[in-house]
């Protein structure tokens, strides 16, 4: 190989490592959530951090809806949801894709507020990265309370785009 096909394999690399999107181009704090959470492709230090399996109300961890996609298999940690805040650094729950091999990837975060704690100290709906969370009633597949949620796929291109709840790319067949 020439130095010159050095340098243009170099550079075609460089190309294919660079972001998708510049930090400008995305909705505000995205960055951030990535930077705050990228330790957790680990699912140990998740759970070493107090992020532990969450299952629906039929104890089923992994959430797919047949021609729309998948959500993934969801970790929770409970203390934030609880806490009646949001915080683009600290979301409630991770969302992993489970792998052909075993392993779960990392795609997603999901930020969850309990309704009655938001609305104690709020007149409206919590909001991140310019958009509002969906209110979520008291029948809900996971048999929670009312709760306000936001999905944010910053691990994985979602064509539905990043804050819809599915993802046709993702899928729980491994799971």
């Amino acid at each position: 190989m020439t130095i010159r096909h050095l340098v243009a394999l170099a550079a075609l690399s460089a190309g294919m490592l660079a972001p998708a999107a510049t930090a400008s181009a995305e909705p505000d704090g995205l960055s951030a959530a990535r930077a705050a959470t990228a330790r957790f492709h680990k699912l140990d230090t998740a759970r070493a951090e107090g992020y532990d399996l969450f299952t629906d109300a039929k104890g089923i961890a992994c959430v797919d809806s047949p021609g729309v996609g998948g959500m993934g298999i969801h970790y929770v940690k409970g203390a934030l949801v609880g806490d009646g805040a949001v915080d683009a650094r600290t979301p409630e729950a991770l969302v992993y894709e489970p792998q052909a091999n075993g392993r779960r990837r990392l795609v997603a975060v999901e930020y969850v507020v309990f309704q009655a704690d938001w609305d104690k100290t709020h007149s409206a709906p919590p909001s991140l990265f310019g958009q509002r969370f969906a209110a979520v009633t008291d029948r809900n597949r996971f048999g929670l309370p009312p709760h306000y949620e936001l999905h944010a796929w910053i691990w994985k291109h979602n064509p539905l785009g990043v804050f819809s709840d599915f993802n046709p790319l993702v899928s729980c067949a491994a799971a």
